[in-house]
């Protein structure tokens, strides 16, 4: 496979790209450029942290039906307690980790599933859901999301007795 050299055209610096292909279009992240003669839009540069990616890719898998909660035992018990105490706000980044570079992201989803939902239509479903909301809002590719499932939550784990009907009355 040969490359190409393109120089940015923020810092000079050669990015070498497969020979061929073109260069998606994505947000600034490490560079723009200065003067007052580049459009206004091209003025500056744009870094988005590692929180940001960590938060939507949250967010967008809770929303996802089956999902019960995410985050392993110890963070899903340190977790309950800070929701409890007031004042404290939930941790929509609990049971995700990213890597995340100047133009593309990996993640990771700790999940507890819901029983009786099929684990591997959930998985699909919230990488999907995932990778779509964090392209959208930050305009980074999404390499690779890695779903792990470390267990699931069980009605009577709420708390609340089956309700079973009585034999005699």
């Amino acid at each position: 496979m040969t490359t190409q050299t393109v120089p940015t055209a923020s810092t000079g610096k050669d990015v070498s790209a497969p020979q061929g292909s073109t260069m998606a279009q994505t947000t600034a992240l490490s560079g723009g450029v200065t003067g007052a003669d580049q459009p206004a839009a091209d003025r500056g540069r744009t870094s988005i942290a590692d929180v940001v990616v960590v938060k939507v890719a949250g967010i967008a898998a809770r929303e996802i039906p089956g999902v019960y909660d995410m985050g392993g035992g110890l963070s899903r018990t340190i977790g309950a307690v800070r929701d409890r105490v007031p004042g404290g706000r939930p941790n929509v980044g609990r049971g995700v980790k990213v890597e995340v570079g100047e133009r593309q992201t990996a993640i990771d989803l700790d999940l507890v599933v819901e029983y009786g939902v099929p684990i591997t239509d959930v998985a699909r479903e919230v990488r999907e859901n995932v990778i779509s909301a964090v392209e959208r809002v930050t305009g980074l590719d999404v390499v690779e999301v890695n779903v792990t499932v470390n267990d699931v939550h069980l009605p009577e784990e709420d708390g609340e007795a089956p309700t079973t009907d009585s034999r005699v009355e």
